[in-house]
């Protein structure tokens, strides 16, 4: 099975941890020091490399938000040593995609994208010799936001190498055309292939049907409902915004977008996206691996009826949400290209703001 590399590390080798969280009465408390100080004890002592931040909320109340410095790089440009701090853009590199994910279900409610079960090529007219490969037509848009199209594509290497898929679509002349074009290897809906191709589709969408770029549309429909006023999203060589990996925030401004899927959609009251494409896009459409599912581009664990949310990305970049505790861990690494990278990111959540959020929860 076809992995991204930021996750193949998690997928196999921690499956079983991956059940990750959130059974929080199953964990035993620990840490009677404030979290700030155990994470900053744990950095000083190697076992968190790479951290650059940390940030853990259960529901209104922060329980640690930290800051360090390390070296760092902006989509692949390394940028040296950098100290972090609230304000401080990091690249959010495959946690986009789960945003993007939230875009399209507010562009669904506003009536300006098709329906996940319409026909995917169908929405690409300009494409007519893919639109009538009758291999092609069976597939749907929800098989792209599932990656579940049955076409070729491979990320599971280094985002250094030209041979990863991502990295040649970005460098082809028409990356819509490169993602639709890939050769068909199964029908769709069954083996879930991790693909940024079909996220820069779905994107293509939410640009076709609103007549604005993907960061023009976020900035108005999800970034400031949720005061977020600093952000950038990292173009490629043809001036489009990369929606598999490009988006830039802030850690808090991160973790605002948790509290919102939190919300069930709500945030500080007001609606940002519809509850209805949440509880849509938090169904297991795929099986990753054991006790790890996808939805529509957010990664999924625990119960059906009640599960948590996961975005992660390449370097240790994480977001995991669990509506019902309120519980939203949101942390940045540098540790790009490294098949380890999950560590760092895993031992936030398990070791300093699960048992915490027990703690706090079983008083």
């Amino acid at each position: 099975m076809p992995f991204p590399f930021e996750f193949s590390g998690f997928a196999r080798k921690a499956t079983r941890l991956a059940g990750l969280c959130l059974s929080l009465l199953s964990v035993p408390a620990a840490h009677a020091a404030p979290l700030d100080e155990a994470i900053r004890e744990s950095v000083a002592a190697g076992e968190l490399p790479g951290l650059h931040a940390a940030l853990i909320d259960l529901g209104d109340t922060r329980l640690a938000e930290v800051y360090f410095s390390g070296k760092d790089e902006i989509w692949g440009v390394p940028v040296g040593e950098k100290e972090f701090g609230p304000d401080t853009l990091h690249d959010l590199r495959s946690v986009t995609k789960s945003v993007v994910g939230l875009l399209y279900g507010i562009a669904l409610e506003e009536g300006k994208v098709p329906d996940p079960e319409s026909p995917l090529y169908a929405a690409f007219p300009e494409y007519p010799d893919l639109a009538s490969d009758p291999e092609r037509k069976p597939i749907q848009i929800a098989h792209a936001l599932s990656m579940q199209m049955g076409l070729e594509w491979n990320e599971d290497l280094p985002y250094s190498d030209p041979r990863n898929s991502e990295i040649a679509m970005e460098n082809a002349a028409d990356r819509y055309r490169f993602a639709l074009d890939r050769p068909v290897v199964e029908a769709p809906g069954g083996r879930w292939i991790y693909s940024g191709g079909a996220v820069a589709l779905v994107a293509r969408l939410i640009e076709k049907g609103t007549g604005m770029a993907l960061d023009d549309y976020a900035r108005e429909k999800l970034f400031a409902p949720l005061g977020i006023t600093r952000y950038e999203w990292v173009k490629g060589a043809d001036g489009v915004p990369s929606a598999a990996s490009g988006l830039r925030l802030p850690l808090p401004d991160l973790a605002r977008v948790g509290h919102m899927v939190a919300g069930l959609g709500l945030y500080e009251g007001q609606r940002v996206v519809p509850e209805a494409w949440l509880a849509r896009s938090m169904r297991p459409r795929a099986e990753v691996a054991t006790d790890f599912r996808y939805g529509y581009l957010w990664y999924l664990t625990g119960p059906a009826d009640s599960p948590v949310a996961v975005a992660v990305g390449n370097g240790g970049q994480r977001l995991t949400v669990q509506p019902k505790a309120g519980l939203v861990v949101a942390s940045f690494a540098g540790r790009y290209n490294d098949p380890e990278s999950w560590r760092t990111s895993l031992r936030i959540l398990l070791d300093f703001a699960v048992p915490e959020a027990r703690r706090r929860l079983s008083k």
